[in-house]
């Protein structure tokens, strides 16, 4: 496989390559950034990117023109925060406050993303990455019943209500036994800490993984994420890929 570089020594992918063995390459050769980049915003192209281990992001250039021209960017983060879900660690102070809340798994699934996108703008969940996430799930919701481990891309959703009133959400995709965050908000102190342990509980309870978090922050350690290099990761995203495939078949 030619791997294409920009001048600027960014990996370019395009629809019609691989992206797993990307990835290989990305890993064999020491790629030294986090973002590959491609111009290409295909719902099919981006759903084999997130099935290769990448979280998809973008990027808008000259957004106030009348025709903004818009940039993918595949990720594959120099350093990951996964969650194993013996790490969980739940502060007591946040304990007495779980039986408040009831997590809803994969409910309001658009009115979560359009909050993400509200609450944090749209330097990276740009318009036409946003439209795609919307138009994987729409094709593939039909292969599933609920948030459970797939053998594909699956946009999925987690929403925390209290009294019934939706106060904190967060969206990602499902890929095998792994599932991987891409954005959230809370409404109210301390429900985003609620809603990530909840959302924990209920992935271990239904057969996947590990809870992956993207970008390592300090809030995510003291949850018991632990930093993983980009290698770990691909291990254990395949592994878990691996894993619902064999079930599959049986």
């Amino acid at each position: 496989m030619l791997l294409k570089y920009t001048e600027s020594g960014f990996l370019c992918i395009s629809p019609e390559d691989d992206c797993k063995a990307i990835v290989d390459a990305m890993l064999k050769t020491d790629y030294s950034e986090e973002f590959c980049i491609s111009n290409v915003f295909e719902a099919d192209f981006i759903a084999k990117l997130m099935e290769a281990g990448f979280l998809v992001m973008s990027i808008g250039l000259e957004k106030k023109t009348e025709n903004p021209v818009y940039l993918l960017l595949p990720k594959l983060h120099l350093v990951r925060s996964a969650l194993f879900f013996d790490n969980l660690h739940v502060k007591k102070s946040i304990r007495r406050l779980l039986n408040r809340y009831e997590l809803r798994a994969d409910a309001e699934f658009e009115r979560i993303v359009d909050r993400c996108v509200e609450k944090h703008g749209t330097d990276w969940l740009t318009p036409p990455l946003v439209d795609c996430i919307k138009q994987i799930r729409i094709k593939n919701k039909a292969q599933t019943e609920s948030l459970l481990p797939a053998s594909f891309a699956y946009p999925a959703s987690f929403g925390l209500y209290r009294d019934g009133c939706l106060v904190a959400g967060e969206f990602g995709v499902v890929c095998g036994n792994v599932y991987t965050s891409y954005s959230g908000y809370f409404d109210e102190d301390n429900a985003g800490t609620v809603q990530i342990i909840l959302a924990a509980r209920y992935l271990e309870e239904h057969g996947f993984s590990f809870f992956d978090l993207g970008m390592p922050l300090e809030y995510k350690k003291t949850l018991g994420a632990v930093d993983i290099s980009p290698l770990r990761f691909v291990q254990l995203f395949r592994r878990g890929n691996a894993v619902k495939r064999i079930n599959k078949f049986k």
